[in-house]
């Protein structure tokens, strides 16, 4: 191991100005995305495996050759795709994510989408795969689904002690929206808006009802996995009411064990040993903290609300195809206005942390039909949604038109879990074909 060992330590300014770095005039400011969807098949229903012959694994070698993507590589297994600042990855159990470059505007990353998807769709219907906009997988459970060969993924299976840890690993599939900020005090306030904001849009967005076939009881039972996996790594980050700061952030991810390091591309376990803070104090068995090895510990921290250099937005469930630019659109109606930020702040500035802390193992079951501090969810969400749409219409950028899908929904007080749940208990009688097809793109 000592070939291994770095020489280079790591100090704490160079941890400061990772976010500092994001810092950017309001001009310069984008939105991006990330897409996650379930592989099945198209005759069995159940999830797609990795290496077989119809397996993920040779959907990318096919997508690869025919659109001319580089392979995204890890011990020589392919994991992912790229093309220029596009790529296509695999989530631990063979789920699909686009992730596609920050654009100015919601109807550019549509457009990537919807490019992406045409040039997918001859490949995936020759392998017989749908791809579900759904949060759950609907009928394969987590001991029926292999992690794919990425070497972190094993190593993050045996180390994650919540009870549903392999279902959200495995079985799982959600959105990410991702906004810049302007400076550290616009960084932060962003951050504790779209942490109070989480519960809400969570319950909105709710999506995984049935899982292995059954109606589960919850609404969300993608948003249940994520409260059961691991309660040092996920959920909030702070104390909603304290002042907050990047350095608070830091010292959030610097609290948290550190599962491994990489070094030369081959994994040392550490196994929670030790936390980082601890590692940048003491080094590990005469290995030195890097900067990669901080950005490899932040992404293994895994809150709903993640500061990187941007704010990354992550517990929503995957939808319908309408259902990312309408997430998107929701935030951004928000987030780049002040005005806006004002009117989410006065709105749940009732509500205390633990308030906002009960929501969150109350939105998984019920969504929009909870209650916080004995006010109905469905209320404050259509006022969410309503100041969120002022914003947009005000701002003259035409982008209320993403928020039709959700609006159907909310104004109703229901959500896409109920319509699948009213369906699955009616005209559906149970089928599961019937669900596939409602939610396959």
């Amino acid at each position: 191991m000592s070939s291994l060992k770095t020489k280079e330590r790591l100090e704490y300014q160079d941890i400061l100005n990772i976010y500092k770095s994001g810092c950017k005039e309001k001009s310069l400011h984008r939105i991006g995305l990330e897409y996650e969807r379930l592989p099945i098949s198209i005759v069995t229903n159940k999830a797609v495996d990795y290496g077989s012959e119809f397996g993920i694994c040779n959907f990318l070698r096919a997508f690869a050759k025919s659109e001319n993507w580089d392979y995204i590589t890890d011990d020589y297994n392919i994991i992912g795709l790229k093309q220029e600042h596009d790529t296509i990855t695999l989530e631990p159990g063979c789920q699909v994510e686009l992730s596609i470059k920050p654009e100015n505007t919601i109807s550019a990353l549509e457009n990537k989408v919807k490019t992406l998807d045409k040039l997918m769709e001859p490949v995936l219907d020759k392998m017989g795969i749908y791809l579900l906009s759904y949060g759950v997988s609907p009928v394969s459970t987590h001991k029926n689904i292999n992690l794919i060969p990425k070497r972190r993924y094993a190593l993050m299976a045996k180390y994650l002690w919540g009870i549903l840890s392999d279902v959200m690993m495995r079985e799982t599939a959600g959105i990410q929206g991702c906004f810049d900020f302007e400076s550290e005090e616009d960084a932060v306030r962003k951050f504790k808006i779209t942490n109070k904001l989480s519960p809400f849009v969570t319950a909105m967005f709710a999506n995984s009802p049935i899982r292995g076939g059954v109606d589960t009881g919850y609404k969300s039972f993608r948003a249940l996995s994520w409260l059961n996996t691991d309660n040092e790594r996920c959920g909030f980050t702070y104390k909603l009411g304290d002042d907050y700061s990047f350095d608070e952030y830091i010292d959030y991810v610097m609290d948290t064990p550190v599962i491994f390091i990489n070094r030369e591309d081959l994994p040392v376990n550490i196994n929670g040993k030790i936390t980082f803070k601890e590692f940048m104090k003491d080094g590990y068995e005469g290995f030195e903290p890097t900067l990669d090895d901080y950005l490899l510990q932040s992404n293994l921290c895994f809150p709903e609300v993640r500061l990187r250099n941007f704010i990354e937005i992550r517990n929503q469930d995957c939808g319908g195809k309408d259902t990312p630019y309408a997430i998107l659109a929701l935030y951004k109606g928000i987030l780049q206005s002040d005005s806006a930020m004002d009117e989410i702040e006065e709105l749940l500035k009732p509500y205390s942390y633990n308030d906002f802390a009960e929501l969150r193992y109350n939105v998984p079951k019920n969504a929009l039909d909870s209650k916080i501090a004995g006010d109905s969810v469905k209320d404050i969400a259509k006022e969410i949604l309503y100041i969120s749409e002022k914003s947009l219409i005000e701002s003259n950028c035409g982008d209320e038109k993403y928020l039709d899908f959700i609006k159907e929904y909310t104004l109703q007080g229901i959500t896409p879990a109920d319509v699948i749940i009213r369906n699955w208990n009616g005209i559906w009688n149970k089928d599961i074909k019937k669900l596939v097809k409602y939610v396959t793109v």
